[in-house]
C-alpha cells in the first residue's frame, strides 16, 4: 500500500551533526521534481493540509520538512532567514537530489526565496503563500502577537489568525483543523527557542530596506513563481504579495476572497487546481 500523509514514516538524514526530520511519499516516476514544504512559524510537518499534500502527490514526490532544532529536528534553532536557507539547500543536496520546486508558507516563503536567491540551480520552481519579501511591511494586526505567541495554539487560534472571518470561513478553517489532526503519530511542537529563534529572523528580515526600488533584489529570482493569499491577511499584510509580484519578474499573483494568512487551508480544492496548473504548465 502505498503512503499517505496519514502514514508516510518521519525519516532522518544528519546533516553537520544534527538530524534533520521530514516524511517523503509520492509519485515518484513522474518526471516532475519532488515539492518540498518550508511551513510557518514553529510548524512541523503535520502543520500541512493532507488534502493538499496527498493531492499534490498524485502527481509528484512530496518532501515535508523540519528546520534545524524545529519539533523533531536535532540541533539549535536558526535566528537568521538566511542560514535556515542554507540549511535547506544543505538538506536537498544530502537527499540527493538536483532540483525541487520549493513551496513556502509565511515565514516559510521567506526562507524559499532565500533559497533560490542563494541556490538557484537547486529551485526549478516556487509557490509563495501567506508571505512577505524581505523588507517588507510589517504591519500585523494588534493582536497577531499574543495569539501567534500561546504555547500550544488551539483551534480558535488557527480561525483568528489563518481564516477569514465570515461564517463560511470559519467552517472551512475547523475543517481544516479536523484534517489537520487526523494522524495518530503527530509530530511533536516546537519549544519555546523555535518561538523565539524564528521571531527573531522575522524581524531582521523585515528590517526597512532603501532605495528607490528597495525590492529590486528579488529580479534575480527568475523561476516561474506563483503567490498566493487571501484578500485579508492579518500576519503579513496582504499587500506584500502585491509587491512580491511586481519584482519576481515571472510571477503569478492569486488573490482569494473572504480570507486571510492561510487561504490554501480555507480553500484547498481551488488552491490544489491551480497549484497543479501552475506546477505542471
Amino acid at each position: 500500500m502505498s503512503d499517505t500523509h496519514l502514514t508516510a514514516p518521519t525519516r532522518f538524514i544528519e546533516v553537520d551533526g544534527d538530524k534533520f526530520a521530514y516524511r517523503r511519499w509520492g509519485n515518484a516516476s513522474s518526471g516532475q521534481p519532488p515539492l518540498f514544504f518550508v511551513p510557518h512559524y514553529r510548524a512541523g510537518l503535520d502543520h500541512w493540509d493532507p488534502l493538499l499534500t496527498d493531492g499534490l502527490a498524485q502527481g509528484r514526490e512530496v518532501i515535508l520538512f523540519n528546520g534545524r532544532g524545529i519539533a523533531s529536528s536535532s540541533g539549535t534553532p536558526r535566528n537568521c532567514i538566511e542560514d535556515l536557507a542554507d540549511d535547506i539547500a544543505l538538506v536537498i543536496r544530502a537527499l540527493g537530489l538536483a532540483q525541487v520546486d520549493l513551496i513556502g508558507f509565511s515565514i516559510g516563503g521567506f526562507q524559499v526565496q532565500e533559497v533560490t536567491l542563494r541556490h538557484p540551480q537547486l529551485v526549478r520552481k516556487l509557490l509563495l503563500l501567506g508571505t512577505g519579501l524581505r523588507g517588507g511591511d510589517p504591519k500585523m494586526d494588534e493582536g497577531v502577537p499574543k495569539v501567534a505567541g500561546n504555547p500550544v495554539p488551539t483551534a480558535e487560534d488557527f480561525l483568528s489568525l489563518f481564516f477569514g472571518r465570515s461564517e463560511a470561513a470559519k467552517q472551512a478553517g475547523r475543517a481544516f483543523w479536523e484534517r489537520r489532526h487526523l494522524r495518530k503519530d503527530q509530530d511533536p511542537p516546537s519549544s519555546l527557542a523555535v518561538a523565539k529563534a524564528q521571531a527573531e529572523a522575522h524581524a531582521a528580515y523585515l528590517q526597512p530596506l532603501s532605495g528607490e526600488n528597495p525590492y529590486a533584489h528579488l529580479n534575480a529570482i527568475t523561476q516561474p513563481t506563483l503567490v498566493l493569499n487571501g484578500v485579508n491577511d492579518i500576519m503579513i499584510p496582504t499587500i506584500n504579495s502585491w509587491h512580491l509580484s511586481q519584482n519576481i519578474p515571472n510571477a503569478q499573483l492569486l488573490i482569494y476572497p473572504d480570507a486571510g494568512h492561510g487561504a490554501q487551508f480555507q480553500y484547498p480544492e481551488r488552491f490544489l487546481k491551480h497549484a497543479i496548473q501552475f506546477l505542471e504548465e
